[in-house]
Order: structure tokens, then C-alpha cells, then sequence
């Protein structure tokens, strides 16, 4: 577990200290994954989160929290984010959700 805290603290230093851009910041747990696009001061400009998708396969549910996070960012007029994995490796669930993102036009 240590390892983990200490790769994301390391990752979310390089992220704020080097971009103006809002951050996709995810969350996984075993069952949901979770995705919220944040501003500098902390504030939350689109959230999205599997608990409203109702597809039982993970990886299916975290590319349709991909998609809609993406939406949700474009109806704020956000285009340009920078992707905080939050210490989760990029594979499964995380990487599928970046792929939709990136297919529903998000650029990071």
C-alpha cells in the first residue's frame, strides 16, 4: 500500500506543478470507477461514475464513464485536460476509460 501513496504523490506533484489544463483525476474500487474533471482551485467541472451505467462487465462500464465524462466535459467547454491516474497503473479498467475519453474528443 505504501507503495502506491508514495506513486501517487509523486504523479499528482509532476501534474499540478507543470499544467494550467483541469485534471481528470479517477478513483477505482472493486466494483465502480469513478472520474471527475477538477480545475486549480479544487473545484469540480464534470463528474461521472459507473454506479449509473447498468453494464455488469467492468471494463465496458468504465469505457461508457469514459464517454460520458468526455460529454460532460465538452458541455462546459472543456477540451483539454490532463489524465491523473492516481497511482493506478495504466491497464484495464483505467486504460479503457482514457481510450473513451479520448475517442469522444478529450486531448491529453
Amino acid at each position: 500500500m505504501a507503495l502506491k501513496i508514495q506513486r501517487k504523490k509523486r504523479i499528482t506533484n509532476k501534474i499540478t506543478a507543470n499544467s494550467a489544463r483541469p485534471r481528470m483525476v479517477i478513483f477505482r474500487s472493486n466494483k465502480e470507477i469513478y472520474a471527475s474533471i477538477i480545475d486549480d482551485s479544487g473545484k469540480v467541472i464534470a463528474a461521472s461514475s459507473s454506479l449509473k451505467v447498468s453494464e455488469k462487465n467492468k471494463t465496458k462500464a468504465a469505457e461508457l464513464v469514459g464517454a460520458d465524462i468526455a460529454a460532460r466535459a465538452k458541455e462546459k467547454k472543456v477540451l483539454e485536460i490532463v489524465f491523473d491516474r492516481r497511482g493506478y497503473r495504466y491497464h484495464g479498467r483505467v486504460a479503457a476509460l482514457a481510450e473513451a475519453a479520448r475517442k469522444a474528443g478529450l486531448k491529453f
